[in-house]
């Protein structure tokens, strides 16, 4: 499996060649000095020499050095590409948390909205239970007037068989009249 660092660490593993570094000022007294302690009356081939002695020593400083500003830089890089994935991780993060408070918003709004048509479902129910308890009641009043209409046509029914029985027994009584005028 390989890591975040595991670029860094095989650059590590080919520059891990460690050179002691001398502060600069420390380099530049022993340059002065080994440039005084060579006498004067040594030929250029002598002074030639020291400076290649001295120049060998500052190089193997100087590749110590820039093999720990190499590690330096890569870490520095290693440092930034932390920090932007920290950075895209915090977008990312707002940005849910974004779509997360808008997707909040809008069940927050359903949820209203459907108490309110729960609301007018109740309403409407007990609305349509009121009509019909208002329904049986004119249902029954219905019954009692066709009860009572029942009971008034028997009664009138009633009357007339009686009205009609009399008119009977008035016309007979007439027409017996008549007859016995007649006679």
């Amino acid at each position: 499996m390989t890591g975040l660092f595991d670029k860094f660490k095989e650059d590590d593993s080919e520059g891990s060649e460690m050179v002691e570094e001398r502060p600069a000022y420390e380099e530049s007294e022993a340059e002065s000095e080994s440039v005084e302690s060579l006498p004067e009356n040594e030929d250029s081939s002598g002074l030639n020499e020291a400076q290649e002695t001295q120049q060998s020593t500052s190089s193997s400083g100087d590749i110590g050095i820039s093999s720990l500003m190499d590690k330096r830089a890569k870490l520095e890089e290693a440092i930034d590409y932390v920090g932007m994935m920290i950075s895209n991780l915090k977008e990312k993060r707002t940005g849910l948390e974004k779509e997360i408070e808008e997707e909040s918003v809008d069940i927050k709004n359903l949820k209203e909205k459907l108490i309110k048509v729960n609301e007018y479902i109740e309403e409407e129910t007990r609305g349509i239970r009121n009509l019909s308890e208002k329904r049986s009641t004119v249902e029954r009043e219905a019954d009692e007037v066709s009860s009572l209409i029942i009971s008034l046509r028997d009664k009138l029914g009633g009357i007339d068989r009686i009205v009609d029985d009399e008119g009977s027994r008035i016309k007979s009584f007439k027409e017996s009249r008549t007859k016995s005028s007649n006679i």
